[in-house]
């Protein structure tokens, strides 16, 4: 959609997607030994579904892909499950200009991937892991399983059996200078994000959809022993999509 506004509910001037990614600092310095900063991008139908037809193009708008590119553009890493990789069939996720201001910044053209695989079965049929330059890497236990040959930069980083992923992942990226985390999905992977402390903004586009089924909701699993609190930062619309920002206490 390029960099459309979106409307402030209540009071204040209507804001671009830049501007109001700009606004969450995923470009701050972090205090050493301090995990990435990690905001999820979630898109949820009003009855609450986070897919139609097992896919969440379908609930998303001008307003929403463009924030969610702006995102791209702001992070330094991408989590996504590799469930999501396939069942989205990710590609091309920044364009040329989005690239180009990386690069005008000092940073990577394309922020890196990462993906986490117990048993290191990647979706390597997915279009993204056909692009050169751009970096993944996927965190595994499988101390064997043999890493599947890509046109994209892959990295694999092998942890000990029994090791928690997801946290070990976050330290790992921290470790890397990795400042902000955009995490993309899909429910069962921010699930997991939420229980175990990783999460610090949630960005939810209500679409006016009302789908029923069995789809997931933007968090898929076990009920969590004690329910996150979200503390409402802000609201915007577009249309008659809604934008929703949640802080979580870090």
């Amino acid at each position: 959609m390029g960099d459309a506004g979106l409307q402030r509910l209540g009071d204040g001037p209507e804001r671009t997607a830049r501007e109001l990614v700009a606004a969450l600092g995923l470009d701050a310095p972090l205090a050493p030994g301090a995990r990435p900063r990690v905001v999820a991008d979630m898109v949820a139908t009003v009855d609450g579904r986070a897919a139609v037809q097992g896919r969440s193009v379908a609930l998303g708008a001008p307003a929403d892909r463009a924030l969610l590119r702006e995102l791209r553009t702001a992070a330094d890493a991408i989590l996504v499950g590799s469930g999501t990789l396939a069942a989205e069939r990710y590609a091309h996720l920044l364009d040329d200009e989005q690239r180009a201001r990386r690069v005008a910044a000092g940073r990577p053209p394309h922020p890196l991937v990462a993906t986490l695989s117990r048993e290191l079965a990647l979706p390597a049929g997915v279009p993204l892991f056909a692009e050169a330059g751009v970096p993944i890497v996927v965190f595994t236990v499988a101390p064997d399983a043999p890493a599947p040959v890509v046109g994209a930069d892959l990295e694999v980083v092998r942890l000990a059996p029994g090791t928690p992923l997801l946290p070990a992942a976050l330290a790992a990226l921290g470790a890397r200078g990795v400042r902000g985390v955009l995490c993309e999905g899909g429910p069962t992977l921010l699930r997991r994000l939420v229980a175990d402390g990783g999460l610090d903004d949630l960005l939810l586009t209500v679409s006016p959809l009302l789908a029923a089924g069995d789809a997931p909701a933007i968090l898929d699993g076990a009920p969590l022993e004690d329910p996150a609190r979200l503390a409402l930062r802000d609201v915007h619309r577009a249309g008659d999509h809604l934008f929703l920002h949640y802080g979580l206490p870090r």
